[in-house]
C-alpha cells in the first residue's frame, strides 16, 4: 500500500513531469554560476568599497544612492543568471 506521500508524487510527476539535465548541461550551468558568483563578488567588492568612502566622508545621500545601485545590480545579476540556466534547461524539454 502506497503512502499519501507517494500518491501525491505521482500525481505531481503527471502533471509536470521533472525534467532530465544531461552532464553536459549540469556542466554549462555550473559554469554560468561560477561567472556569476564572480560578476556579483566583483560588484559588492566595487560597490562596498564606494560605500564605506561615503561613510568616511559623510556623504549619506551619496551613500543611499549606491546602496540602491548596489541592490538593483543584485537583482539584475541574479535574474540574468537564472534566465541563463532556464535557457539551457529548456533545451532538453
Amino acid at each position: 500500500m502506497k503512502s499519501a506521500y507517494e500518491l501525491a508524487m505521482e500525481r505531481l510527476e503527471k502533471q509536470s513531469p521533472a525534467v532530465k539535465v544531461t552532464e553536459e548541461q549540469k556542466r554549462a550551468i555550473a559554469e554560468i554560476d561560477s561567472q556569476f558568483k564572480a560578476k556579483i563578488a566583483e560588484r559588492e567588492l566595487f560597490l562596498n568599497d564606494q560605500i564605506a568612502k561615503c561613510r568616511v566622508s559623510g556623504e549619506f545621500d551619496e551613500l543611499e544612492k549606491i546602496q540602491d545601485q548596489l541592490t538593483r545590480d543584485l537583482r539584475r545579476l541574479r535574474e540574468d543568471c537564472e534566465a541563463k540556466k532556464e535557457k539551457i534547461r529548456a533545451v532538453s524539454k
